[in-house]
Parts: C-alpha cells; sequence; structure tokens
C-alpha cells in the first residue's frame, strides 16, 4: 500500500507543477495588464476623481458649476493648479444631448483663460483672452458622439468622441486683494451652462463656492484606481484607436456591461500591477523632462514633445500614439490644453541648479529676470514633490507678479525664496515648504509673447543658500 501511494503520488506531481506554472502564469498576465491598463488609463481616473470629489464633498452636480472663492491653498489637493487665479470648474455629459458652455466676454478689468476638455482630457477648445474667441466670448456647445443636426447660427461646435468632460475656467485676478478676488468672482459668475435644448430659456446656472472643502483628487496608487476606470468604461463609447485595450481590460474583469467585481487574489495582482506602474511613471518623470529655456536648464517642458505635437492632432496621427508620455503628464498634471504657449505655457523644474533634488528642509533662491515677456502675468508655485498637489499646512504656495508689495532688485529682477523659513527681511519674497518633505516647482506664463519662446528672456535655474 505504502508503494502505491507513492507511485500515485509521482504520477500525480507533474500535473500539479504544470497547474502551478499555469497559474503563475495567468497571474503575471494580470499584473502585466493592470500595470498597462493604468498607464494608458490615468488621464480618465485622473477626470473620474476630480469629477467623483465634486460628487461626493460638495453640493456641485454634473452640469452646474462649483468655485474657489478665494486663490488657491493646500485644501485644494488637484495636480499642480494655479493658486494665482480663481478657478470655476463644470463637468458635463452630452448623453442627453449637447452642452452650451455660455463665456463671458472680458471686460475692462476682468478676463479669463479657460480649457473645454474630454473625459480622456482630449482638449476640446481654449477660450477666453488669448483662446479661440480672443477674448470676445461665445457660446461654445459640446456635441455628442456622432450628432449630425445642424446647429443654429452663433454657435461655436466642439465635436468629441465621447459624452463626459469638463471645463477649467481660470477667472483672471488682478492682485489677491480681497476687492479683485470679489470681483473676479463676479465676473466668474457671468458664465453659462445649459442644455442646448433650453437656449431659447437657459435655466440659471447653479454656482457652489467649495474653498474650504478638503478637495483631494491626487491619484490613489491602490486597487480602487480600477473602480474609477471602470466607471469610465461603463459610461464612455469606445475610441476606436483604444478598441486594443478591449480584451486588456476584459482580463481583469473590466467589461463593458459587466459588473467589476474582482475577488480577494484578484485584488492583491492588480495592487501589484498598480505598484509596478506608479514605479514606472515616477521614475520617468525623476528622469526629467525636454530642457526648455538653454541646453541645460533645469527648466523643462511642461510635457514630452510628441505628447505635445499629438494632442495638436488630437492624437489622429497615423504612425504614433504617445500613451506612455501621456501617462506620466497626468500622473503628476490635469486638464488639456488646445493651443499651448498662445495662452498659458508651463515649465517644471524637480532639481536645482547642481541637479539635486529639491529638499523641502533646505533653503532655495530663484532670480526671475526682469522684464518677463508675458501680456498678463507670471507666477512660481511650488508643489510636493510625491503627490503633485499644493504642500499641506502651508500658509501660502506662490509669489507672481500680481503681488503688489512683491520686492524688487535694483536692476527690476524679483529674488524668490523657497525654505521652511523665510530668511531675514525676506517673508514677502518667500514660499513656504514642508523640511520633511520634497517639493517641485511650475514656472507659469500667462499670455506668454513671441520673446519667450525665441528664448531671448532666460528663466534662472535655482540655487540652494546657506547650509
Amino acid at each position: 500500500m505504502r508503494i502505491l501511494a507513492i507511485l500515485c503520488l509521482l504520477l500525480l506531481a507533474p500535473a500539479a507543477g504544470a497547474a502551478d506554472r499555469a497559474q503563475r502564469a495567468f497571474d503575471r498576465e494580470i499584473e502585466r495588464k493592470a500595470a498597462q491598463a493604468v498607464v494608458w488609463g490615468i488621464p480618465a481616473v485622473n477626470y473620474d476623481l476630480m469629477r467623483q470629489e465634486m460628487l461626493a464633498k460638495t453640493p456641485g452636480k454634473v452640469g452646474q458649476v462649483i468655485y474657489w472663492g478665494h486663490p488657491l491653498d493646500w485644501k485644494n489637493q488637484t495636480l499642480t493648479p494655479n493658486p494665482d487665479a480663481l478657478y470655476f470648474m463644470v463637468f458635463f455629459t452630452t448623453k442627453d444631448g449637447p452642452v452650451v458652455l455660455d463665456l463671458p466676454p472680458a471686460e475692462d478689468k476682468a478676463s479669463f483663460n479657460g480649457n473645454i476638455v474630454t473625459a480622456w482630457q482630449l482638449p476640446l477648445e481654449d477660450a477666453g483672452l488669448l483662446g479661440y474667441d480672443k477674448g470676445k466670448g461665445g457660446k461654445f456647445v459640446v456635441l455628442p458622439p456622432d450628432y449630425k443636426d445642424k446647429l443654429p447660427d452663433g454657435y461655436i461646435p466642439l465635436k468629441s468622441e465621447v459624452y463626459g468632460g469638463y471645463m477649467l475656467f481660470r477667472s483672471n485676478l488682478r492682485s489677491h486683494g480681497d476687492a479683485d478676488v470679489q470681483a473676479s468672482i463676479d465676473y466668474g459668475k457671468k458664465l453659462k451652462v445649459y442644455p442646448l435644448s433650453a437656449a431659447a430659456n437657459p435655466p440659471e446656472t447653479v454656482f457652489s463656492d467649495v474653498k474650504d472643502i478638503l478637495f483631494d483628487s491626487t491619484i490613489r496608487w491602490d486597487a480602487s484606481f480600477f473602480d474609477n476606470l471602470n466607471r469610465v468604461v461603463q459610461e464612455e463609447p469606445w475610441i476606436v484607436r483604444d478598441r486594443v485595450m478591449i480584451d486588456e481590460l476584459k482580463t481583469l474583469g473590466i467589461e463593458k456591461g459587466k459588473s467589476f467585481a474582482p475577488d480577494r487574489h484578484t485584488q492583491s495582482l492588480l495592487t501589484k500591477g498598480i505598484r509596478e506602474a506608479q514605479a514606472l511613471l515616477e521614475a520617468k518623470y525623476d528622469a526629467g523632462l525636454p530642457p526648455f529655456f538653454t541646453a541645460t536648464s533645469r527648466w523643462t517642458y511642461p510635457a514630452y514633445p510628441d505628447l505635445l505635437k499629438a494632442v495638436q492632432a488630437d492624437f489622429n496621427e497615423p504612425d504614433a500614439y504617445p500613451v506612455d508620455h501621456r501617462g506620466v503628464a497626468y500622473s503628476y498634471a490635469y486638464i488639456g490644453i488646445k493651443r499651448l504657449g498662445a495662452g498659458q505655457f508651463y515649465s517644471i523644474s524637480i532639481r536645482d541648479k547642481d541637479g539635486h533634488a529639491f529638499d523641502g528642509g533646505k533653503t532655495y533662491r530663484l532670480n526671475v529676470p526682469a522684464n518677463v515677456p508675458v501680456q498678463q502675468y507670471w507666477s512660481v508655485t511650488a508643489y510636493d514633490r510625491k503627490t503633485h498637489a499644493l504642500i499641506k499646512n502651508v500658509s501660502r504656495a506662490s509669489r507672481s507678479s500680481q503681488i503688489p508689495d512683491l520686492v524688487k532688485n535694483d536692476d527690476g529682477s524679483v529674488d524668490l525664496y523657497f525654505g521652511p523659513k523665510a530668511p531675514k527681511g525676506k517673508d514677502t519674497n518667500w514660499v513656504p515648504t514642508d523640511p520633511k518633505r520634497g517639493f517641485e516647482l511650475m514656472f507659469r506664463a500667462y499670455g506668454p509673447t513671441p520673446e519667450f519662446f525665441d528664448k531671448k528672456w532666460i528663466l534662472s535655474d535655482v540655487v540652494r543658500v546657506g547650509k
């Protein structure tokens, strides 16, 4: 009997080993495809995180407007936002028909910069003083996929591949003073949102001030990422260029028309996959973007050149689809810009002049040369290096040319300081950092002129001061 039992075990062992190998192969497939799905899907998840935060924490609803009634502070935990403009945001869906974004003309002391994007954050159009309308305002109408009807005269059609999307409307500030902030709010509230079907008698647009709400849409690097991704897959039609992902997502349990309910084992594999994607995206970001001002500048383009080119072509280039670079971009930022450089341009720095990562426990100086070639304003903002959101629990996040008491040097340049404490006598020109965390910087040029892109004006690299 003992010999028979041993023989049975020997006969069964190869089969058991094969089953184990097969299971490991299937598990690796889920992990691998989960990582790929994260890189591909992060623009849509980025969008959905903001939308869900609005629905869960604010009075706002789809088709209404939420706004921050003062310059953004750290309670706005979106990715690399601008604390030197007032933010108005509206999420929309065209499932029931076209949606009108009726935007106001610029006024003597009021204007805006706006971007309208799809649920995949593909830019539909830029609006405002330096947008499509050139400050005249206009009735932008977002059309659902395959919309065939003729629009009435006077509308600016925006053809979308999907139903969902949002608009970011930045109401410009003359200064951070109370009166100018209120004027910016009043101007922003002139925008209107309504269905095209109600254009003859539009309902009143609802506005909700969310300035005191902790609004956190930073990327969740855990298995919940796939809940957000599944929601978008269920809501939106497949874009032709993305159909290759249908089977990829099916492996993960995400399939249009079916519930997504991964078991505990699959959840663990999804978690491994997203952590792999996180490590990859962070490594690519840390490797740096192409320098902008000079060949050795630590100030870089805001995204990869091939991605910027693809955006201008609506991702319809026959031989290019930079999904990987898009994934990196939407891990640290949100919104899409149709004509980057016409209304605004951004430059990122993650290292000082000597190539060292910024340390929140050290002090740094940035010299902004005089006569910045912009029509509107410039600003520099510090973000948490890990989350790419505003640094938590600090008194302010940026300094800009809108600050009347910003101290200038004799040559007209401005020295800005970043660190845990203000250098003596430099408080006005200082941006606080968290001594326990790294940080990164973004330079914004609103209304950049040709001299900016001709590199006739060059932003200095950041230098560390003191010990």
